[in-house]
């Protein structure tokens, strides 16, 4: 299988890793930390040394309870590194759900959108169907930043999942997008409870189903710090901080690659791909076969 995008089609016969960039003041793991165009800069050529194969750059946090940014102020922190980054000659990905940004970077020679809103933002399908070869990330999201949270899904998410993202995809198809740009996320953390999350993990054939690769984004996720170890005196998770979920995080990126994720989304460029390199390596062996 491969994904179309702007200047490349990549190949995902094997598990493809999209480091994170955020150029924000407060996003929930990494905020405050690329304020400048040469520390986005130093951080992205890290990420391609320790192995990353696309880079995904946001200029608006999406963690629970966010303000929205307005459209200039996204534009003047994502536009000075997407300049820099398009020159590096790898797949680059924006992380937005405002069409201003969409095409700005689109015109700059993005690769790929990345949107939690699955281009249901007035303007948004307009801009990406104009294009001739874009690749595309739908993600399924419950409410919105801001509230997703205060009132999450209630019972089995699956069914509503795959019924959103499905009816995401057939609108990009009536628009004329070609299906082999589109990549699924089933937005783990979006609106979600930490059970939802790890159903949506347990049961990702299900969303393969639909016959479209998908992404998907543990990467430092309030649900790992539930899922570890509570400390026996305090009753607090000993994973509180989002610096402190890397091996849970690298865990859940095996984990989906092994249920059949063709994208990571990550932090942790470099624990990621060793992981995956063991997994590679086993898989490998195990497609060859030994005589008895």
């Amino acid at each position: 299988m491969f994904w179309q995008t702007t200047r490349f089609q990549m190949d995902l016969s094997s598990p493809q890793i999209m480091g994170i960039l955020n150029v924000t003041p407060d996003s929930f793991s990494d905020g405050g930390q690329l304020q400048s165009v040469n520390a986005a800069m130093a951080r992205a050529e890290q990420m391609l040394k320790d192995g990353a194969h696309i880079l995904d750059i946001g200029g608006e946090s999406t963690r629970p309870g966010s303000p929205a940014v307005p459209l200039d102020e996204e534009l003047s922190r994502v536009l000075p590194v997407l300049q820099e980054l398009v020159r590096l000659g790898v797949p680059i990905s924006i992380d937005t759900y405002k069409p201003g940004v969409m095409q700005v970077a689109l015109d700059l020679g993005v690769d790929i959108v990345n949107d939690i809103w699955a281009l249901r933002q007035p303007g948004a399908l307009q801009v990406v169907a104009a294009h001739p070869s874009c690749g595309l990330c739908l993600m399924h999201m419950h409410r919105d930043p801001q509230t997703m949270q205060i009132e999450a899904m209630t019972g089995d998410v699956l069914p509503k999942v795959i019924v959103f993202l499905q009816s995401r995809c057939q609108v990009l198809s009536d628009s004329g997008v070609a299906r082999d740009r589109l990549m699924l996320d089933p937005g783990i953390g979006f609106g979600k409870t930490v059970a939802q999350n790890f159903s949506l993990l347990a049961r990702q054939s299900e969303i393969l189903a639909l016959g479209y690769p998908l992404l998907a984004g543990w990467s430092r996720k309030s649900s790992l710090g539930h899922a570890m170890d509570v400390d026996a005196k305090s009753g607090e998770s000993k994973a509180s901080e989002p610096a402190q979920r890397v091996v849970a995080s690298v865990a859940a990126a095996l984990l989906a690659v092994e249920h059949g994720a063709s994208v990571v989304r990550v932090h942790d460029v470099k624990e990621t791909v060793q992981a995956l390199s063991v997994y590679e390596a086993m898989r490998a062996q195990s497609l060859v076969g030994f005589p008895l």
